[in-house]
């Protein structure tokens, strides 16, 4: 098989919303470094919602960005906690993944703590082949062409193969 069409596992995405500053973000937090072993970062809201009290600009949600072995494990933790059952609807045309987890505690590794609670997650996953490079750096950027771009059905198998998850239609 050619290296160059192997699909590598570019990052893995877990962010967890809380809809609010305060207390509830700072546990969130404290769960995604406990969980991780790395420190997430605060994402902000773009927009001010008076329905749910968010102004522009207020921290909202926090999220950790995972490369490498740090995110084959947490893909493999987080699959364990819905008992590797993915839908085929829940991957994108790009071949990237994304599902959520209602409860962390679901997670077989995760006990239930009172000071943090019961956070939900949100999960996705990047896929990209060797060269993908080339769409990223500042000189010289070029497109990825067509017959080199990942698709759903390579992601599904790679998915299969891997984390040998369940597929749901």
């Amino acid at each position: 098989m050619n290296p160059m069409n192997e699909i590598l596992i570019s990052k893995a995405t877990i962010s967890i919303g809380v809809g609010e500053s305060g207390e509830r973000l700072s546990r969130a937090i404290s769960l995604l470094e406990s969980m991780f072993g790395q420190t997430p970062v605060k994402t902000f809201s773009k927009v001010t919602n008076p329905e749910f009290g968010i102004r522009k600009n207020q921290p909202i949600a926090c999220k950790v960005t995972l490369r490498g072995e740090k995110a084959n494990k947490a893909i493999d933790m987080v699959l364990e906690g819905i008992g590797r059952n993915i839908k085929s609807k829940q991957f994108d045309t790009n071949g990237n993944l994304s599902f959520g987890i209602t409860e962390h505690i679901d997670i077989p590794t995760m006990k239930y703590s009172p000071d943090i609670g019961i956070f939900g997650m949100n999960v996705s996953i990047t896929f990209e082949k060797p060269g993908y490079r080339v769409n990223k750096r500042k000189i010289q950027k070029k497109n990825i062409p067509q017959k080199h771009r990942i698709t759903k059905e390579e992601t599904l198998k790679f998915m299969e193969d891997n984390f040998q998850i369940n597929l749901n239609s």
